[in-house]
């Protein structure tokens, strides 16, 4: 593959910190939710190999069958360097790049992923064309995002209706493109920030369709905690009401022009 050299990213300056909380198995999300059913809609196979776009520190790496040669690209070289030290499977390779840009060696992947990479990605067009490229015919994109209709930066949040005793989901904006800021940590003053790009759902049915892609398969994730105490049944009830994740299955169909 060719690669970019010195790409810039915000994510350059957490990269310690998110690697410490998704080190292992990952986060409990990933362990718990994410990695289990990404495995379900990959669909691997001795034969199968996977581009990891946006890769992090390698939580989906680590959690792939053993022997399954896997490409980690992230834009952030602290990134790389956190999953090169968790990650130690001699078919698993790691490389700095700006994955909206083209990377070379086309077409030699029957899988790609974003997971829950692309929403902080501004370009997400292009880095799905840089899928397809390194995609052979009929290769699978699976996507997993934040779900755009109930986690919005700044536009999304739990309110309690006291009347009816019921938790649910404020969103006020939906339909627009939004550039958010986002503090890693809150309560400090000189936390690092990163960026979240939301774009509604038909957006990513666009591009997919723009870079050769046929929709499969479409999965909503809830998490699967439980709350203990007096608001237990109405948080319990949300929890399983609104989805934390989307999931997308898609499949090339034609070459991308």
């Amino acid at each position: 593959m060719r690669f970019q050299k010195k790409p810039t990213t915000s994510w350059q300056k957490v990269s310690k910190w998110y690697g410490g909380i998704t080190k292992g198995s990952g986060h409990y999300f990933h362990e718990h939710v994410v990695n289990p059913k990404v495995l379900k809609l990959l669909g691997l196979n001795p034969q199968s190999s996977v581009l990891d776009l946006g890769c992090g520190t390698g939580a989906l790496a680590r959690a792939l069958p053993k022997g399954i040669p896997y490409t980690g690209i992230d834009i952030a070289k602290s990134m790389i360097d956190e999953a090169k030290k968790y990650d130690k499977d001699p078919k698993h390779t790691y490389a700095i790049a700006d994955v909206t840009r083209s990377i070379g060696a086309p077409k030699t992947f029957t899988h790609a992923t974003f997971i829950l990479s692309l929403q902080n990605i501004k370009k997400q067009k292009e880095a799905i064309r840089v899928a397809s490229e390194h995609l052979v015919p009929n290769g699978v994109l699976v996507i997993v995002l934040n779900h755009p209709s109930f986690r919005i930066p700044r536009q999304s949040s739990w309110q309690i209706d006291e009347t009816n005793k019921l938790e649910y989901r404020r969103i006020n904006r939906y339909l627009s493109p939004l550039e958010v800021p986002v503090n890693m940590h809150p309560s400090e003053r000189s936390s690092a920030v990163t960026w979240s790009y939301h774009v509604p759902i038909s957006a990513y049915s666009e591009y997919l369709k723009a870079n050769g892609f046929v929709i499969e398969a479409l999965e909503e994730w809830t998490s699967d905690k439980e709350s203990a105490g007096k608001k237990a049944k109405m948080e319990n009830r949300a929890r399983s009401e609104f989805p934390l994740f989307l999931a997308i299955k898609a499949k090339k169909i034609t070459p991308q022009t």
